[in-house]
């Protein structure tokens, strides 16, 4: 952890290996978390911002998954991502990453939020680093649409929805058209057509520059 520095990523700084106070030290954002700074009520988020937001999961996420090792993080959500006092956005929380030696993940634990995780993780099935795509588009949902992810389903619920039923969240007509075809590649059902995390972030810079061009 201590060699992995990006702008976009949360910076360890250290740990208590000593019981009884088992801990880990990070930088502290003062903001606090996405999901937080999303869902309140009565202060939205202009949406220039939101996909600023965006763009940096993306390029922190393509850190890790070049990192050597590649490090896939298996619970990509918008509670795991936190601002710091300038709106910039960190991956964080790395409990159940894994390093890929291999083209799967050697784990098979389902332990993490359904409501964000990739079908064939919610099937206990092999997963590679694309089950991190299908959890950013939920959170690129998630910042194009306000609403919180299957809100009204327990997580039982959606993991037969999302797992074995082949279902997706709805996609808002107001979202932009360029958005929503974003999300509908990362929700891809065979993980192999979701698109890398370069490829994500060069698109969301593309989306950006033309919403510059066209004000």
């Amino acid at each position: 952890m201590l060699r992995l520095r990006h702008p976009n990523v949360v910076l360890f700084m250290g740990a208590v290996t000593r019981p009884p106070h088992f801990s880990i030290l990070t930088e502290f954002l003062p903001r606090g978390s996405l999901y937080r700074l999303l869902h309140r009520p009565n202060s939205p988020i202009d949406e220039k911002r939101r996909m600023r937001m965006a763009r940096d999961v993306a390029r922190g996420m393509n850190y890790l998954h070049t990192s050597h090792p590649p490090i896939v993080h298996r619970d990509l959500k918008s509670p795991n991502l936190l601002v710091d006092k300038n709106w910039v956005v960190k991956v964080s929380d790395f409990g159940l990453s894994r390093m890929k030696h291999h083209t799967f993940l050697s784990s098979k634990s389902t332990a993490g939020t359904p409501e964000w995780m990739a079908p064939e993780v919610l099937r206990n099935e092999q997963a590679n680093e694309k089950c991190d795509v299908y959890s950013f588009g939920v959170i690129l949902w998630e910042l194009s649409t306000l609403r919180i992810p299957w809100k009204g389903l327990n997580p039982m619920q959606v993991v037969g929805a999302v797992g074995f039923q082949n279902r997706r969240l709805e996609i808002q007509d107001e979202v932009d058209p360029a958005v929503a075809e974003i999300i509908h590649d990362c929700w891809q059902t065979d993980p192999q057509l979701r698109p890398s995390f370069a490829q994500l972030y060069s698109r969301l810079c593309h989306l950006q520059r033309l919403v510059v061009s066209t004000n």
